[in-house]
């Protein structure tokens, strides 16, 4: 399996890749020899460095389109844009997304609707809008970025993690439905990664405690996902669809008891036996 230049000639799309994860991502495709598609929605200042170092980097043809995805036509319009620009898409990578940390009982209809409305509707109407380019060329990728909210549930995160939830199986009725068409869906959950907005929003952030409570025992880092949509965007994944990678670390197969779980049970079992549940 070669890796350089694996993604020449194809022409990608990423939402909300002006920061963070997506970032990685749509550089990690510039690398590979893409033609590429930054999409920012409020995060101009991000989506131009990038674009910056896409093209220090070598990269041949690159731009960055903003979008609000709070508004209904924004992930058509940034679609049509990213189509007209690259002359047709190979590859979408859904990965715009927001999160909302609140009681269950304090959300309001506002957050309610604005964390759907950017992390589920806006991916299923660019999609929309990009499948029927890729069907009338045959072939096609779209990834979504999911999360291991939707695996595993953590407090205050009901809204989040739902959008989460939606996302794998949209993904996976999707692939489906597309699969005739020569066009793959896949998805990847996330465990911990570390971004740009940690070091801004957690005073003190800590990347080896952090890394210290995941079994792999460091935290991801953005190039961890993109490679992996690199591989899910190449011939080397033709034969999966319709699944969601889960790329954590660990983190959600370990399993949660604390050390007098695994106490001796009279003589029987040692601390390092565990009893299947």
């Amino acid at each position: 399996m070669t890796c350089e230049k694996r993604m020449a000639g194809k022409r990608v799309l990423v939402t909300g890749s002006g920061t963070g994860i997506g970032k990685g991502v749509a550089l990690e495709f510039c690398r590979q020899g893409a033609d590429v598609v930054f999409h920012y929605s409020r995060s101009r200042e991000g989506a131009m460095a990038a674009l910056a170092q896409a093209r220090e980097e070598g990269a041949a043809k690159v731009t960055a389109i903003q979008a609000d995805f709070c508004q209904a036509e924004a992930p058509g319009q940034l679609a049509r844009e990213a189509l007209e620009f690259l002359g047709g898409i190979d590859v979408l990578v859904n990965n715009a997304g927001i999160t909302l940390n609140r009681p269950f009982e304090k959300v309001t209809l506002e957050q309610f609707e604005t964390v759907y409305h950017v992390n589920i509707r806006a991916m299923f109407f660019a999609t929309q809008a990009v499948v029927p380019a890729m069907a009338a060329q045959g072939s096609g990728v779209v990834i979504n970025t999911s999360s291991i909210h939707a695996f595993e549930a953590y407090p205050e995160h009901t809204v989040y993690a739902g959008t989460k939830g939606a996302i794998n199986s949209f993904t996976r009725v999707l692939a489906i439905e597309l699969a005739p068409k020569g066009i793959r869906v896949n998805g990847i959950a996330p465990g911990a990664v570390e971004v740009e907005a940690h070091h801004a929003i957690f005073p003190g952030y800590d990347r080896s405690a952090v890394g210290s409570g995941i079994p792999c025992g460091f935290v991801g880092q953005p190039a961890d996902i993109a490679k992996v949509a690199v591989f899910l965007a190449s011939d080397d994944a033709r034969y999966i669809v319709g699944q969601t990678l889960v790329v954590d670390g660990g983190t959600t197969s370990w399993m949660p008891f604390g050390d007098g779980f695994c106490q001796p049970m009279g003589g029987q079992f040692g601390k390092d036996y565990v009893p299947g549940l």
